[in-house]
C-alpha cells in the first residue's frame, strides 16, 4: 500500500469534504500530515471561519504526537490538564486537544500520519475525517 502520498491526501480531502456536504454541516478546513507533524494538505472550503488552519493543524498534532486520536487527548485533558497544557507549550502551541484530530494507519496497525478537520461540532468534524481516511483505503482510530 502507497504510503500518504498527494494523490491519496485529495483523496482524504474530497471525502471529508463530500461528507460534511451530505451532512449539511458548516464549511471545513481540512490538513493532513504525515507521522512526524509536517503538513502534506491543507484546504478550507470557500466559507470557512479565520483560523481554522491553526485548529485543524493542532488537532492532527494533538493526534499523531500522542499516538491517540486527539478525542481522547480531550478526555485526558479533562482529567489532567496539567499534562496537556505542557504538552501544547512542548509542541509549540501546536495541540488542539478537542475531537477531529484522527489517526491514519496503515492495514498493519502503523501510525501514517494524522486528519484534522475543523468547521463544524468537534464530533462532526471526527465523522469527516474518519470517512477521508477510509475513501482513501486506510484505517481510521478516532
Amino acid at each position: 500500500m502507497a504510503g500518504l502520498n498527494l494523490a491519496k491526501c485529495r483523496k482524504i480531502v474530497r471525502a471529508a469534504f463530500a461528507k460534511g456536504k451530505e451532512m449539511g454541516l458548516q464549511p471545513l478546513s481540512v490538513v493532513v500530515l504525515d507521522q512526524g507533524g509536517n503538513v502534506l494538505a491543507f484546504e478550507r472550503q470557500d466559507g470557512a471561519s479565520a483560523g481554522r488552519f491553526q485548529i485543524a493543524d493542532g488537532k492532527a498534532n494533538a493526534a499523531v504526537m500522542l499516538g491517540m486520536p486527539s478525542s481522547r487527548a480531550m478526555e485526558r485533558a479533562e482529567t489532567q490538564a496539567y499534562a496537556m497544557n505542557a504538552m501544547n507549550g512542548a509542541y509549540g502551541g501546536r495541540f488542539v486537544p478537542l475531537s477531529g484530530g484522527v489517526l491514519v494507519k496503515d492495514k498493519k496497525g502503523t501510525i501514517m500520519g494524522a486528519v484534522g478537520v475543523t468547521g463544524d461540532t468537534s464530533e462532526n468534524d471526527a465523522i469527516c475525517a474518519v470517512a477521508g481516511i477510509e475513501a482513501a483505503a486506510f484505517t481510521a482510530e478516532a
